[in-house]
């Protein structure tokens, strides 16, 4: 049955395939023209070539039913692990008669779920139908898809064709982000050791400070910051834009992807890099990912990509080892010494001879509870 299924489905890209009642009168017709062999009665060969020419017409007009469609896809927003993903495609008609009674496919990878099918009726001469469906993302990563599939019967139903229609797809699922109410790992950075972490610039606006851009005056601006050199100019009262450069905390987020992971405690390690990453910035922090074999990673977007698509290494080429202060995530602890000030967050049992702060995970207890507690 396998191969049967497959054979069809093989026929069915490249040219047509039977459908059940194709068979049926495919059948009937090798059994009319046996029978008329057989008998000499013309009646039966008219029977035998009415249906013949009835499955001739039946294979020609499916390939050309889905001729002049054209399928657009529009971007997919990054989600997070249990959050709804929205997917749009358009369906356009570039012929100038009717197209109708087809199937679209979107053939999603296997970790999102089934591939969803929309049957369309009708779409007119240059018009243009949409499709937007959901997902329910379950597991992490970056998926990315060629296109789609264009599939019909029509007008007869007697034989299936599929056709390819390019439409790439990236839809990036983030890691489960935990909505964190306190990490006093990252409140109280630097204290234990009295060291302060890396410092990088930022700017800010501000009422004080350097001239960023000049604007209209609005009711209620102070009338220190009015430009009135600039003012005279333009016949209308201008202010000035000030911002000035201020330092803030760099939280360094190391995991260690060149240990031996057991999937559960790497994936939980995953949400635990995830999720202090979100809460150093909602703290206001500046935050940045460090990984075996690659440079610091800065940004948003960039840095939950990475985690969504990371996976532990199991090496044992050298690696070298963060110079920095750093939250190290790790299933031991660190056997080579750390820079001064960093903290560790592991996973495993708890020992009594630890080497600075260390966060002891239970991998069968809520992660969230644990995070939330002091080394």
């Amino acid at each position: 049955m396998a191969r049967l299924a497959q054979l069809n489905r093989w026929l069915e890209q490249r040219w047509v395939a039977p459908a059940y009642i194709g068979w049926v009168l495919l059948g009937l017709a090798v059994f009319f023209f046996a029978a008329a062999t057989n008998t000499l009665a013309g009646w039966l060969y008219v029977m035998s070539g009415m249906i013949m020419g009835l499955l001739l017409l039946a294979v020609l007009l499916p390939p050309r039913n889905l001729q002049g469609l054209e399928v657009q896809r529009s971007g997919i927003s990054p989600v997070s692990v249990g959050q709804p993903m929205i997917i749009s495609l358009a369906v356009k008609n570039s012929r100038g008669r009717s197209k109708g009674l087809f199937q679209l496919i979107d053939p999603i990878p296997s970790p999102l779920g089934e591939a969803p099918t929309q049957a369309f009726s009708a779409v007119g001469p240059g018009q243009a139908q949409d499709w937007h469906y959901r997902l329910i993302t379950q597991q992490r990563g970056v998926y990315r898809w060629a296109g789609v599939y264009l599939r019909s019967a029509a007008p007869l139903g007697l034989f299936w064709c599929r056709r390819w229609a390019a439409a790439p797809a990236e839809a990036v699922v983030y890691p489960h982000i935990l909505p964190l109410q306190r990490c006093p790992m990252i409140d109280t950075l630097g204290q234990a050791s009295g060291l302060h972490w890396p410092q990088s610039p930022r700017v800010q606006p501000a009422t004080e400070g350097v001239t960023r851009a000049l604007r209209p005056y609005r009711w209620g601006d102070p009338t220190r910051l009015i430009h009135w050199r600039t003012s005279a100019r333009y016949g209308e009262l201008r202010v000035r834009e000030l911002e000035k450069v201020i330092a803030g905390q760099e939280v360094i987020l190391a995991l260690n992807t060149a240990a031996r992971w057991s999937p559960d405690q790497f994936e939980q390690a995953v949400i635990a890099a995830a999720s202090l990453y979100v809460y150093s910035l909602n703290r206001g922090l500046a935050a940045a990912l460090w990984l075996p074999h690659q440079s610091l990673l800065r940004g948003y977007h960039r840095v939950l990509t990475v985690l969504a698509e990371v996976h532990p290494l199991a090496t044992t080429d050298a690696v070298d080892w963060p110079d920095q202060a750093v939250v190290w995530f790790t299933p031991l602890e660190a056997s080579q010494q750390l820079a001064a000030g960093s903290q560790q967050v592991v996973w495993g049992p708890a020992s009594t001879a630890t080497h600075g702060r260390v966060l002891w995970i239970d991998p069968q207890a809520a992660l969230q509870p644990q995070l939330q507690v002091l080394p």
